[in-house]
């Protein structure tokens, strides 16, 4: 696989993303929609209304105090799919948070994947960056399939448990999901990929 400078950057502000914080992450943000759209499967459309409906959904999220203050709701979205992380305390937490983002012009399926269990501490939050951060570095070294290119997975971290999405072909989930396994410090992983034929994948 030619590995240019044109996808080094993009690649490399993947790498980083989990470990910045603030205004800081989401302005590199909008940077990698538009450097890594090139590698994407996605087109640079659905990209967009991707980052759209994420910023939406936590900006719902946030005006939920309880839901902000003493849990904590992570999201996803990629291809018009939703993936809700993280941890609440009680069932009815759970449901709420899906309530609260149901709706969203462009949602094609929301997975709840949210523990009923008490937050995790900064340390732990820290750590999962830190895994994403590894996954994400490993999954450069997959050379066997042609084409194929990092920023075509999405990886997510919540309590120790990897999240992967993305629109892959059977054999590339089959690598990606291996390769996720066997990185230090994960101890589950939940896989979210929609699947496309070889033929149309590159």
């Amino acid at each position: 696989m030619q590995f240019t400078i044109s996808r080094a950057i993009p690649l490399i502000l993947l790498i980083l993303l989990p470990l910045l914080g603030g205004c800081v992450a989401a302005v590199t943000a909008g940077a990698i929609a538009t450097g890594s759209s090139v590698h994407d499967r996605r087109g640079f459309g659905t990209v967009v209304d991707d980052k759209r409906i994420q910023l939406g959904a936590y900006d719902e999220i946030n005006r939920d105090k309880e839901l902000v203050l003493k849990n904590r709701v992570m999201i996803a979205v990629y291809n018009g799919v939703m993936l809700l992380m993280g941890e609440v305390r009680t069932p009815d937490l759970k449901a709420r948070a899906e309530q609260t983002v149901t709706g969203f012009e462009g949602v094609r399926r929301i997975v709840n994947e949210i523990d009923i269990m008490e937050p995790e501490g900064f340390w732990t939050r820290r750590n999962d960056n830190k895994i994403t951060a590894r996954v994400k570095l490993a999954l450069t070294d997959i050379t066997s399939v042609p084409g194929f290119d990092v920023t075509k997975v999405k990886v997510s971290t919540a309590h120790r448990t990897v999240y992967l999405m993305g629109l892959l072909t059977s054999e590339e989930v089959e690598i990606v999901t291996e390769i996720a396994r066997n990185v230090p410090g994960v101890e589950r992983v939940v896989k979210v990929f929609e699947y496309t034929k070889p033929s149309t994948a590159h």
